[in-house]
């Protein structure tokens, strides 16, 4: 029979392992402590952050679990006077140390997971602070996707011990360099699919690995301040890079799949929020009514659209357009997206019990003459905004409905009274963002038989041809792809808008609780275009493509 070395020698490391196991066993009876095998099972990487790994190892000691201020150490002797110093120094920071003895294997298993850390810049949970220099090296390497591939191509097969870090930096820096407003990673059965958010279009990536991406999601936990031993529901946190003297918010949702758990990261950049009024792609005429209308000194701006399609970037707008020492704005956001200076901005927190509705009415005893409440959801937040608009004070808020003159049906359903509904409202807007077609490639090609009829349709519905002075109608143009737009044939979003103003004949509807078509019949005669002709319009000009509006509204109602 051939003597098979290898197999001994493992054989051997096996049996001394239980021996120094069963030896640690005996040792903690002896000192009447609880005894604990860390060679298996999980370890919460967040406990690792309140005992750094010099003391760790000085000490002889390992934290292990940390639930609430309850934090789990192993120690290999509870006579050590290093690891008591350590225990009493948690105490004071107001932690309560639960003791466990341990081998001398199972802490070398635990300081181990310090690599995790080293290498990253995390200071503390909900943190990642990367040093300008490297953040702006990163966006260098990571200019376009083929690039951001190659970078996380290297790291996935790299056995160091940052590379997890390294592989969440350059995704973060290639969503910043691409101008994506989200990062995706999406489990699936053999991989996790890593896609970017541009300019509202979904985009692949590269695939991940499931071990890699298990490494990443407990990273992206640990820097969200999340608990990482949850699994079966969704959470909700958020960390912050600091490029320069620049903070980027970055808001991270978890949710539980069939096969893990699947990331959103979404990244709130202040440059993609700070865009003046006149550069969001409002038709000159709606922007002049629109300057007109945010000039009263009291009555409510309704913003309406569903989730991404700008609204918050609008009312951001009007805040820095009506700005001035002299008047006192106050806002009511969830999440404060944008700093705004000179304005007081306060962020909801629903745990805490401050909604939109305490915050409005807590904003009312400030004496205001401006309010941004981020959205309405709710019958008394409704009508606390709607009485704000009729007492003095100027009101900007969002509605989640599809067209502006919705918006009368959605509050009549809320509760508001439609007598004084309409003495509130100023103006109700309806947008959505439209990809713009790149400059340095579109393609000009003259309109098919079925373009060219739902051009002229369109057009014939525009009661004020004067909107259609210079306008040429036989042409449209089309995406083509470059490196200038990452091959996509589009560069940057802009806007496609309709609004409806508060008259006579609106007032008059609006009590005989009327649908959105009865509406928007009485409105006809305000010649504010609609959003399928302001997009048709923005396609004969060359700014976007017939495709992609058909992408965000029906073009065939």
């Amino acid at each position: 029979m051939k003597f098979n070395e290898e197999k001994q020698k493992q054989r051997l490391t096996e049996l001394k392992k239980v021996e120094a196991e069963n030896l640690t066993e005996i040792l903690a009876k002896r000192h009447g402590v609880p005894y604990k095998d860390l060679s298996m099972g999980g370890i919460n990487m967040a406990a690792l952050l309140e005992v750094s790994e010099k003391d760790a190892r000085e000490a002889e000691l390992a934290p292990f679990n940390i639930i609430n201020k309850k934090i789990h150490l192993g120690l290999l002797s509870p006579e050590n006077l290093k690891s008591l110093e350590v225990v009493e120094d948690l105490k004071r920071k107001g932690f309560e140390p639960i003791i466990f003895m341990v081998s001398r294997e199972s802490l070398e298993r635990i300081w181990e997971r310090y690599k995790d850390l080293s290498g990253n810049k995390e200071i503390h949970a909900g943190s990642l602070e990367i040093s300008s220099a490297e953040i702006v090296e990163f966006l260098k390497e990571a200019s376009d996707l083929e690039k951001i591939k190659k970078l996380i191509e290297e790291d996935l097969t790299s056995k160091k011990a940052y590379r997890i870090t390294r592989i969440l930096e350059i995704m973060l820096a290639g969503a910043l360099s691409t101008k994506s407003s989200d990062i995706h990673m999406e489990p699936e059965e053999k991989n996790v699919r890593l896609r970017f958010r541009m300019d509202g279009v979904l985009v692949d990536v590269l695939d991940i690995d499931l071990s890699t991406y298990k490494l990443i999601l407990s990273r992206i936990k640990l820097l969200s301040n999340l608990k990482l031993n949850v699994t079966s529901k969704g959470q909700d946190g958020r960390f912050s890079i600091k490029l320069g003297e620049e903070e980027i918010e970055i808001r991270t949702s978890i949710l539980p799949v069939a096969e893990s758990e699947t990331i959103v990261l979404r990244i709130l950049n202040p440059k993609s929020i700070g865009v003046p009024l006149e550069d969001l792609g409002i038709n000159p005429r709606l922007l002049k009514i629109l300057l007109r209308e945010a000039g009263k000194p009291n009555g409510m701006i309704l913003t309406t659209g569903p989730t991404g399609s700008g609204k918050t970037t609008t009312l951001y707008a009007f805040l820095k357009k009506i700005y001035s020492p002299e008047i006192k704005i106050i806002t009511i956001e969830n999440p404060v997206e944008y700093h705004l200076s000179g304005i007081v901005q306060t962020q909801t927190n629903e745990e805490k019990g401050y909604t939109f509705l305490e915050g409005l009415r807590s904003a009312l005893r400030q004496d205001p003459d401006v309010i941004m409440v981020g959205e309405i959801r709710d019958r008394d937040t409704a009508e606390i905004a709607i009485n704000a608009a009729l007492t003095g004070h100027l009101v900007f808020t969002t509605l989640h409905t599809n067209t502006a003159a919705g918006s009368f049906p959605r509050l009549i359903d809320l509760g508001v009274n439609p007598k004084v509904l309409t003495s509130a409202i100023n103006i109700a807007i309806a947008q959505r963002l439209v990809r713009k077609l790149c400059e340095s490639c579109k393609k000009k090609i003259p309109l098919t038989p079925e373009k060219k009829d739902l051009v002229k349709k369109t057009l014939e519905a525009i009661q004020d041809k004067s909107y259609l002075e210079n306008i040429q109608t036989e042409f449209n143009f089309e995406p083509v792809g470059c490196s200038e737009c990452h091959s996509s044939g589009f560069r940057g979003r802009i806007g496609i808008y309709e609004a409806i103003l508060t008259n006579q004949k609106i007032e008059e509807i609006v009590e005989q609780n009327p649908s959105e078509r009865e509406i928007n019949k009485a409105a006809l005669d305000q010649n504010i275009l609609n959003m399928k002709q302001d997009g048709i319009l923005k396609v004969l000009q060359g700014i976007t493509s017939i495709s992609e509006l058909e992408r965000v509204i029906d073009l065939l109602e």
